[in-house]
């Protein structure tokens, strides 16, 4: 028997997708959407990644989105399927990260029966997804398909969903697809650059916070530029590392969870800070009081490309809606004559390389050795993926973000992120280093994704840190309720993680020692494919911060 075409609607979807730009998917596959598989199958422009779990598969396109700038691409099927990926979906938003999830849907007269795995989509990711629809009628595929992309990198980026009803990809449609969807061009207010100008001018201490919406190579290297030429301290978002070469002699260090008291002291005293991208979120801000939420003695320019966050939770004085790289491009070529020149940007570099210098301690494996030793081996464009834990707090303080992208973390604190979105940087920069950190009970939720590492022949190196505990829960607790007998539901019975790898088909060592673990990552980067450093630790060594179990009982 002659096996059928594919369907003309889900040939027509995949056309759609290549017209985008698009050249890989990662799924796990369903029957929702046969058709479009068969479609995938019988072209070579998109590869097609298989994933175990579909919270890898969307971590993975979230992670794609914000490496190319272009939405991340994953289908998922119903029900299960979806509310799995929808994990990454809440990361992708939270993160203003370019992402697309297509979901197969239950055929259009099975629907409002409450049949098999069915969701009503529109409701469940409308909430957390910049849009959310169905695509009823195959003759506008191609509409939806470019407003979808449209959508993910306008303003500020972020997830589309599109549920696919199963009926609907195998009608027949004459439609074409258009045009390849570009993010609209948004220069900066000449007259509001001229105003930025003149609140510096006027001011005493100012300070930058950047990265966040947009953000790209070419924002980098201008803002860069125009922070040096005036000698402005620059401080990074929460997982915005990236966002600024360490070695620039302005950079001040980072926000978020663990900061520098030094840095934190220096934003609350600004007389002016400039925003650029950041939306100045929780995180970033320690709960909105660095800096504080409103100050009569501070100005606040705030610069992002998407005018809903304007003024939405930080006041501004002055907010200027501009494309990220169009803004660094204006800040870094404008000249008015005047002459603007700061001691405070050196000043702060200087105590940022003091606060991410770290001092030998008395635990055997000591993490902050163990990273400088990290920074001082693998090449300086090395990509550092992680998710969400206290482990990553090393990375955090002592690696240097020195390329862009090189930081692939979720900013909404989502465990399991780590090791979907190492692959998906392997996939997309295989000539590159690539390395996810994780904890043990990070780890263990998105572990499985090993075996699609090992599948589709991605090169990384995984550093598990293993406290046999939820880490960061048990710093909380002991600052909460100390004491041996307070101790609930934080401990950890774990794997042999060096034994897992390699049953994933791996390489792997153990490190229980500082020396150890120096060893293990030389004999890692001699080899290529998955390999797997697993680090045992005492829960004593809390944080980067130098938080310890008896420290927080102590107090």
């Amino acid at each position: 028997m002659t096996a059928p075409d594919t369907p003309q609607a889900a040939q027509l979807l995949v056309d759609c997708l290549i017209a985008q730009g698009c050249d890989r998917i990662f799924t796990v596959p369903g029957e929702s959407f046969l058709q479009v598989l068969d479609g995938l199958g019988r072209q070579d422009t998109i590869d097609v990644v298989t994933c175990r779990q579909e919270g890898g598969v969307a971590f993975m396109a979230c992670a794609d989105g914000a490496m190319t700038g272009r939405p991340g691409v994953a289908f998922v099927t119903r029900g299960p399927g979806a509310t799995n990926a929808s994990i990454g979906v809440h990361v992708a938003m939270q993160d203003s990260q370019p992402m697309i999830l297509f979901v197969g849907d239950v055929d259009s007269e099975m629907r409002d029966r409450e049949g098999f795995q069915e969701v009503d989509f529109a409701a469940f990711f409308g909430p957390i997804a910049k849009w959310a629809a169905r695509i009823d009628s195959a003759d506008r595929i191609p509409e939806y398909i470019a407003r979808a992309y449209s959508t993910a990198i306008s303003g500020r980026p972020g997830p589309v969903v599109l549920a696919l009803p199963e009926d609907m990809l195998s009608r027949a449609t004459n439609a074409t697809p258009r045009a390849r969807a570009e993010r609209p061009a948004q220069a900066p207010c000449p007259d509001a650059m001229q105003a930025m100008m003149a609140l510096l001018a006027d001011a005493a201490s100012p300070i930058a916070i950047i990265g966040g919406a947009g953000w790209n190579a070419k924002a980098r290297a201008h803002f860069q530029l125009f922070a040096e030429r005036l000698g402005i301290p620059v401080a990074t978002a929460f997982r915005r590392q990236d966002a600024i070469s360490p070695s620039s002699p302005v950079y001040a260090g980072n926000l978020g969870y663990g900061p520098n008291p030094k840095l934190v002291e220096r934003v609350k005293q600004a007389d002016l800070i400039l925003a650029i991208g950041a939306r100045l979120g929780e995180a970033t801000t320690d709960g909105y009081t660095v800096p504080p939420l409103t100050a009569t003695e501070r100005k606040l320019v705030h610069v992002h490309p998407d005018p809903n966050e304007l003024g939405s939770v930080y006041p501004a004085d002055l907010a200027i809606c501009a494309s990220m790289d169009e803004f660094a491009e204006s800040a870094a070529l404008w000249d008015d004559g005047a002459v603007i020149d700061f001691d405070a940007g050196a000043e702060a570099h200087a105590e940022w390389q003091a606060w991410a210098t770290a001092h030998p301690n008395d635990h055997a494996l000591d993490m902050g050795q163990a990273v400088q030793f990290m920074r001082d081996t693998l090449p300086g464009d090395t990509i550092i993926c992680n998710g969400a834990g206290n482990f990553s707090s090393w990375w955090h303080r002592y690696w240097r973000y020195e390329g862009f992208p090189t930081q692939l973390a979720p900013t909404c604190g989502a465990m399991g992120y780590g090791v979907p979105a190492a692959v998906s940087a392997a996939l997309r920069f295989p000539q590159r280093t690539v390395v996810a950190v994780a904890g043990d009970g990070d780890f263990l939720m998105n572990g499985q994704e090993l075996a699609t590492a090992v599948q589709h022949n991605a090169d990384l190196i995984v550093i598990l840190v293993d406290n046999s505990a939820y880490g960061t829960i048990r710093m909380h607790q002991e600052r909460e309720f100390p004491g041996e007998d307070r101790i609930s539901a934080t401990r950890l019975a774990n794997p042999d993680f060096a034994a897992l790898a390699e049953a994933f088909g791996g390489w792997s060592a153990r490190a229980s020692t500082t020396e150890e673990f120096k060893q293990a990552l030389v004999a890692a980067q001699g080899r290529s494919g998955l390999r797997l450093i697993h680090c045992t630790i005492d829960i004593e060594q809390l944080a980067a911060s130098g938080a310890s179990v008896s420290g927080l009982r102590d107090r």
